[in-house]
């Protein structure tokens, strides 16, 4: 045991059965500072002088038995020795949300090599573990902190700046019905909070052999980012590593399958097989998904879906042990599908649509209540707009009639009775026009042997080239026209979070958004990954229209260029100012497929084309 952690235990020891000590006075007046100060302050008391662990734990067992509102004078900084506490929000009873706490460990305590934090993906590598290293050392406490799943997200619940860490954690303040149980919350706040903060230490993990696992997360982390850099110099949208494990637990679950079940390990095919130099796992090989149009075919069940699923979630690093950590897709895929009412505001969906019987301008689109087809076109047409490069596509989630229109189809329902212009005759100019590639699921159609540039057939879970067999299939078809998507401007009054004249931003599981008075229904946007970042797509946001990136001026993917390129300088952090919950990193396509499902939006006009 090193000798800073020898103090810190001697402190607390000393604290449990320590008495008095200077600057006690209590008094009548403002709580101590923070964000928790609600509530009257009449019946707070002061607590003037040092604040430090001892102290704290002196007023919490003044506490016991007291008024639940009395835990709001502990808001504000406390300093336990080598990190700073502070109680930054005090719930207003026992059965609201927990309270919030941020722990600031200096660097020289934390004592991190800066290879742990230093480039920026072992930083996000390293808070990663170390979020699941104090979920774990916290089991069975009232202390939380957002831990996350399969995917490393950057999260506000620990963030790393040159070498110094900041926690973010909640804490159900305990009581006894209304009245304070000082007992239990001595015991949360004064030891098993140091405990979780001191396993963070470098020379603790040494101790506990856990540093190679946290040195493991950084790795895996940055290797992933390498191989998604290099995608685009090897002429590739994505990459499954050989030997990668694809299938789940079970379809509600994104752990891997276990080991007894005896998932099939990825194996590609030699024509496909490409190798990839890597910064710490040397060479590895895998299948490469070629820039341009792939179709992925089979029979149901034998894991078509599985794959396209695993290229969604491909946008993300992955834990160490997920089997999905070298299966990587360019970080602008967008998974499309169909989305039967949803709400459109002015979408350019001319590409797909046009002579309506209504008479209505498909350029400039707007309904209430999208059918699957205008839904999904819309849909592929906004991906576009906020910068997609690749659109992922599974026919079982699709409109058919925006898909293909077969020949005796046609021959019955001639071309100017037809509106829908399907996609098959449009994933070409697509791809050679605005260079944007597909990969697309089909089971039950061979329309698009015409179109693509490779076909990968699963039988079993195993991958096979079968291109030239397809191409043998194909015939000649005819391509329509792509023009650009029309570039949108939002009128940033229509995206506002207050609601009763205070900011409302909360999620209700990973179904719905409620922003300010609206509820947007993002079950369809499924790269949203984690909860915290539905929270984070509601900051985002917020901060878009109140910090001037929506300024009725620029257009939608200009305000979303600007929002990106701060976020890359500060992190998560840029959109929690003032926001004390859970909140992690969403990408510019989940922040736009937000906004344009928000009820209220309203486009003001479309900014000059830019020929692209």
């Amino acid at each position: 045991m090193s000798a800073r952690h020898g103090g810190r235990d001697g402190a607390r020891s000393g604290g449990r059965g320590g008495s008095g000590g200077p600057g006690q006075k209590q008094g009548h007046g403002r709580g101590g500072g923070g964000a928790g100060r609600a509530g009257s302050r009449r019946d707070q008391p002061e607590i003037t002088g040092r604040r430090d662990e001892d102290r704290l734990r002196q007023e919490l067992r003044r506490m016991e038995g007291a008024s639940y509102g009395r835990y709001k004078s502990l808001a504000g900084e406390w300093d336990f020795g080598d990190f700073t506490v502070s109680i930054d929000k005090v719930q207003a009873d026992p059965f609201a949300p927990p309270s919030r706490i941020s722990v600031r460990v200096p660097a020289e305590i934390a004592q991190l090599p800066q290879r742990a934090w230093s480039p920026e993906p072992r930083r996000r590598g390293t808070a990663d573990y170390l979020i699941r290293r104090v979920h774990r050392v916290l089991k069975g406490a009232r202390l939380r902190i957002d831990a996350g799943g399969q995917e490393v997200l950057d999260r506000a619940a620990c963030q790393i700046h040159a070498g110094e860490i900041r926690l973010r954690l909640g804490l159900e303040l305990p009581g006894h019905g209304r009245k304070i149980d000082a007992r239990s919350a001595e015991q949360e706040l004064c030891d098993r909070l140091p405990e979780a903060v001191e396993a963070l230490y470098w020379d603790s993990l040494q101790e506990d052999g856990l540093a190679t696992d946290a040195t493991t997360f950084a790795d895996t982390v940055e290797d992933a980012c390498s191989l998604r850099d290099q995608l685009a110099t090897h002429g590739l949208v994505a990459f499954v590593a050989d030997g990668a494990v694809l299938p789940r637990r079970s379809g509600i679950s994104e752990q891997p399958m276990p080991a007894a079940e005896k998932p099939i390990a990825f194996d590609s095919p030699e024509s496909l097989r490409v190798r990839i130099k890597l910064p710490h796992r040397g060479e590895v090989t895998g299948m490469g998904i070629a820039e341009g149009i792939t179709l992925i075919v089979g029979g149901g069940f034998h894991g078509k879906s599985t794959l396209l699923h695993a290229l969604e979630r491909g946008v993300y690093d992955h834990v160490p042990g997920d089997g999905r950590e070298l299966v990587v897709t360019r970080d602008d895929a967008v998974k499309i599908r169909a989305e039967e009412g949803r709400r459109v505001e002015r979408s350019d969906v001319g590409a797909f649509v046009r002579n309506l019987p209504t008479g209505a301008d498909t350029r400039d689109f707007r309904t209430e209540n999208a059918s699957g087809s205008t839904s999904q076109a819309a849909n592929i047409a906004e991906a576009l707009e906020a910068g997609s490069g690749l659109l992922l596509v599974d026919e079982d989630t699709t409109a058919t009639n925006l898909m293909i229109r077969d020949a005796r189809m046609q021959r019955l329902v001639h071309g100017d009775r037809e509106p829908l212009t399907p996609f098959v005759d449009l994933v070409r100019p697509l791809r050679r026009d605005h260079g944007v590639s597909t990969v697309l699921v089909m089971g039950a159609s061979g329309d698009y042997f015409d179109v693509a540039d490779q076909v990968v057939m699963l039988d079993a879970y195993h991958p096979y080239d079968v291109t030239d067999q397809a191409r043998e299939l194909a015939s000649e078809r005819h391509d329509a026209d792509f023009p650009a998507p029309a570039r949108r401007v939002v009128d940033p009054g229509s995206v506002d979070s207050t609601a009763r004249g205070k900011s409302r931003i909360k999620r209700r599981d990973m179904d719905v958004l409620t922003f300010g008075e609206y509820d947007i229904d993002v079950r369809h946007l499924t790269q949203l990954v984690d909860p915290s970042q539905i929270i984070g797509v509601g900051l985002a946001l917020r901060t878009l229209a109140a910090e001037g990136y929506l300024d009725g001026r620029r257009s939608l993917a200009e305000a979303l260029d600007a929002l990106e390129e701060r976020l890359d300088d500060a992190g998560v952090v840029l959109l929690g100012r003032g926001f004390a919950g859970d909140y992690a990193l969403p990408r510019r396509h989940e922040i736009a497929g937000a906004l344009n499902r928000l009820r209220s939006l309203r486009v003001s006009g479309f900014a000059e084309s830019t020929g692209q």
